[in-house]
């Protein structure tokens, strides 16, 4: 029997949409175990911090092997972070430490727990996309990982889709986060949406929890932007 509710293992939790999707979540009645290198925000009796530096991939390894008696219902990749610059400017490290971080750890998390999702006949993976994933000036190692972990999702989803499995991809827009004002994005800074706001995390996050619902059970492969009228 399907049931939309059980334990989400979100990324990113410390902060901007990771953090509004695992309160979104823990007020839904979902239990959430939030995986990040900074200290949890969050107290709440369903909700268990994990530190993790997610760039280490033998300590991601040992984590998963710790935790593969869990059974995760929901996937929510949300750590990110954004080097930019021209073309003459690119460091092949920042563009590595992106690949890293947005589509080896989504990988090597998704390896992990979609064999338990498989066998239950039922799992969601949502992972932060990003209009940039389109090309942008000063962003393209940026939008190349973003453009890859749109690929993976898709690639994944045709996979999984036969196993009640979903995946899709959640791309916001400008969104006020602390990403905003962040010193390595002084050279392309962000544009406001025609809606005259950038888009607040929590909007993502009922994105984000719509799709871990039974009423989304044929959405999967999905880009999906949520851009105040950015796309238009």
């Amino acid at each position: 029997m399907l049931n939309d509710k059980g334990l989400a293992l979100i990324t990113g939790s410390s902060s901007g949409i990771g953090l509004a999707t695992a309160k979104h979540l823990l007020d839904a009645g979902w239990r959430v175990q939030g995986w990040d290198r900074d200290a949890a925000q969050i107290e709440h009796a369903n909700f268990e911090a994990v530190a993790i530096d997610l760039m280490d991939a033998s300590a991601l390894s040992a984590l998963l092997e710790a935790t593969s008696s869990k059974a995760f219902g929901a996937f929510i990749h949300a750590a990110g972070q954004m080097y930019t610059g021209s073309l003459a400017d690119l460091k092949v490290a920042d563009g590595a430490a992106m690949w890293r971080l947005h589509v080896e750890v989504a990988t090597q998390i998704a390896q992990a727990l979609t064999p338990s999702m498989q066998a239950a006949k039922h799992g969601r993976i949502v992972m932060l996309g990003s209009r940039v994933a389109n090309g942008m000036a000063l962003r393209s190692q940026y939008a190349s990982v973003k453009a890859a972990l749109i690929a993976s999702a898709r690639s994944w989803a045709a996979e999984l889709a036969p196993h009640g499995v979903t995946v899709n991809v959640v791309s916001p827009a400008a969104t006020q986060t602390a990403m905003l004002a962040d010193p390595s994005r002084t050279s392309s800074a962000p544009k406001l949406p025609p809606i005259g706001r950038y888009i607040e995390p929590s909007e993502v996050a009922s994105l984000i929890a719509y799709l871990l619902s039974k009423d989304a059970t044929a959405i999967t492969g999905q880009n999906l932007q949520i851009c105040g009228g950015s796309s238009l």
